[in-house]
C-alpha cells in the first residue's frame, strides 16, 4: 500500500507536466501510466504550443530545451482556391506561437521526473478510483498481476478520452456534448525541409489540407479525407498528389517530397463533458474534452486545465485555501468552450462538407474574404490562435 498527495492517472504531457509543477513546490505526486515510457514517446502528435503552455513548461523547469530547439511563429498563412493571405499574429497580438513537438516536450518532462526521483508506474492495469466523493479517494490497480492500492487526497484524470477516470463520474451526474465531423485527416511526417516557413492552412475544391513542420528537416502533412479510408488506401505518391492539388501553386513549387516516416488517419470531433471536478478527482485534457486538429488546441487545452488545477491544488495546500479547486470546474470549461468554439470556427471555414450545397461554398468564400480583409476579424483570429489568456 502506497500514499501520496496527488494521484495522478495518465503519463502523457498532461499528466507530467502537473506532477512536474506540483513536485517543484513540494507536492507529493504517482503517476500510472498504462503503456510503457517507449510507446508513449512513440505517439505522433501535434506541435504548436501558445503562449500560456510555454510559460508553464518554464515554470516546470523544463524549458531550456524548448527554448533552445523549437520555432517561432509569428503568422500562419492561409489559402482559397488560387488566393492566399497571411496573418502576422505578432503584428496583431505582440507575440508568437511555438513550433516543439508534443513527443519533445513529453520526453523534457519524462527527462526532468526521472531526475527528481519522481513515482511512475508503467504498465498499470485495472486502474480504479474508489471513494472519488469522499475526503479519503484511493486507487487500485495491477501490474504484471501484482495488485496495488494509493491512498490519496486527490486524483487528476489525466487519462485521455478511452481512459477510465471520466467514467468514474456518475451517468447521472456527467453531461456530455459532442459533434462528430463527416471527414478525418490522414497525416504523414517526412524527412523533408518544410514548404513555408509559417503554416499554411488550405481550402481547395478537393478539400482541406494544412502543411506544418517540426524541425528544419522534419515536415507533417495533412489532407481531409473520407472517414472510410485506411492508411493502406494511400501510397506515399497517392498522398503528395493530392497535396499538391490543394495548396497554392507557389507551395507547390517549392515542396520537396520524401518516403514517408509516420502515417495515419484521426478522425475529427468536438467534445466536453461537463462537469470536470466530481469530489476529488478532477478531469484533465482529452479525459474531459476534444477539439479537432484544425487549429492546434488540444493539447493547449489540457496545458489550461493544468494551470487550473495546480494553481488550485497550490492554494490548497499552501493557504488551506479551497477557492481554487472548488473553482477548477467552471473555469476551465470557460476557457475550453472558447477553445472548442475557434476550432469548431476553423474547421467549418478551410473544409468540405458532403452535403454542402453552393449556397454553404458561397458563405465559406465570403467568409474567407471577410477574414482577408477585416484587419479586426485577423486580430480575432490571432487572439485565438496564440491562445486566450488563462
Amino acid at each position: 500500500m502506497m500514499r501520496t498527495q496527488v494521484a495522478i492517472v495518465g503519463g502523457g504531457p498532461s499528466g507530467l507536466l502537473l506532477s512536474q509543477l506540483l513536485d517543484r513546490q513540494g507536492i507529493d505526486t504517482i503517476v500510472l501510466e498504462r503503456k510503457t515510457k517507449d510507446y508513449v514517446l512513440g505517439r505522433i502528435r501535434a506541435g504548436i504550443l501558445e503562449v500560456g503552455f510555454v510559460e508553464l513548461m518554464r515554470e516546470a523547469g523544463v524549458g531550456a530545451r524548448m527554448d533552445a530547439e523549437s520555432y517561432i511563429h509569428d503568422g500562419t498563412i492561409i489559402s482559397y482556391g488560387d488566393e492566399q493571405f497571411g496573418i502576422n499574429f505578432k503584428d496583431h497580438t505582440g507575440t508568437s506561437v511555438v513550433v516543439y513537438g508534443q513527443t519533445e516536450v513529453t520526453r523534457d518532462l519524462y527527462d526532468a521526473r526521472e531526475s527528481a526521483g519522481g513515482k511512475i508506474e508503467f504498465n498499470t492495469e485495472n486502474v480504479v478510483i474508489h471513494d472519488a466523493k469522499t475526503d479519503a479517494p484511493f486507487i487500485t490497480y495491477s501490474v504484471g498481476g501484482d495488485p496495488r492500492h494509493i491512498d490519496c487526497d486527490f486524483v487528476a484524470g489525466c487519462d485521455g478520452f478511452h481512459g477510465i477516470s471520466r467514467k468514474t463520474i456518475p451517468d447521472h451526474v456527467r453531461r456530455e456534448y459532442e459533434k462528430v465531423y463527416p471527414f478525418g485527416w490522414l497525416g504523414i511526417l517526412s524527412e523533408t525541409p518544410p514548404v513555408d516557413d509559417e503554416l499554411i492552412y488550405a481550402n481547395s475544391e478537393h478539400g482541406f489540407a494544412l502543411c506544418s513542420m517540426r524541425n528544419a528537416n522534419l515536415s507533417r502533412y495533412y489532407i481531409q479525407c473520407s472517414l472510410s479510408d485506411s492508411v493502406e488506401d494511400w501510397t506515399d505518391d497517392a498522398f503528395w498528389a493530392e497535396l499538391k492539388r490543394r495548396i497554392p501553386k507557389s507551395a507547390v513549387e517549392k515542396l520537396v517530397t520524401g518516403p514517408s516516416i509516420e502515417k495515419s488517419i484521426a478522425p475529427l470531433r468536438s467534445f466536453v463533458t461537463e462537469p470536470m471536478r466530481w469530489g476529488r478527482l478532477f478531469l484533465c485534457g482529452d479525459a474531459a474534452h476534444i477539439v479537432p486538429p484544425t487549429g492546434a488546441k488540444g493539447l493547449n487545452t489540457a496545458a489550461s486545465d493544468i494551470h487550473y488545477l495546480y494553481r488550485g491544488l497550490l492554494q490548497y495546500y499552501q493557504d488551506k485555501d479551497t477557492s481554487g479547486i472548488d473553482a477548477y470546474s467552471d473555469r476551465a470549461l470557460a476557457r475550453i468552450w472558447k477553445a472548442e468554439r475557434f476550432s469548431w470556427w476553423m474547421t467549418n471555414l478551410l473544409h468540405r462538407y458532403p452535403d454542402q450545397t453552393e449556397f454553404d461554398l458561397k458563405m465559406q468564400r465570403a467568409d474567407l474574404e471577410f477574414l482577408r480583409s477585416n484587419k479586426e476579424a485577423q486580430s480575432v483570429m490571432a487572439q485565438n490562435y496564440v491562445g486566450l489568456p488563462y
